[in-house]
């Protein structure tokens, strides 16, 4: 019980800071898609690379508590699971927009929960601050 409640609890710690890293990602890439005009590809990968120190730094410290555990070693590991969770959302996200027609902010919305819930929470959980 108290395993399956603190499973519970770290879940919503992590979604709490999956919704400030993703404010942060989608604020600059509305800023940059929608006011500067910059190529929507490149607006979402600078959104995705702020977002991830964002999300980084809140997870080690606060979701996971794992500040004892080697920065090195985490940091190799998240950036191994943010590379591939990039690779995933940036190819998604064209495939979307390009072959799919869908619109791109509600593509970006739609690619990010699938890639955020399916592969980000259970690596990061698992793999880098396991």
């Amino acid at each position: 019980m108290v395993n399956t409640r603190q499973n519970h609890h770290t879940l919503l710690k992590y979604n709490t800071v999956a919704i400030i890293a993703t404010a942060v990602d989608y604020s600059l890439f509305l800023i940059l898609s929608e006011a500067i005009h910059v190529w929507y590809l490149l607006a979402s990968f600078t959104g995705l690379i702020m977002g991830g120190v964002t999300a980084f730094v809140l997870q080690r410290n606060w979701t996971f508590k794992k500040k004892d555990g080697k920065l090195s070693k985490q940091a190799i590991r998240y950036f191994l699971v943010w590379a591939s969770s990039i690779i995933l959302n940036m190819s998604s996200f064209y495939l979307a927009v390009e072959f799919a027609g869908i619109q791109s902010i509600i593509a970006k919305v739609a690619v990010s929960i699938i890639v955020g819930i399916g592969f980000n929470f259970l690596m990061n959980k698992h793999f880098v601050f396991k």
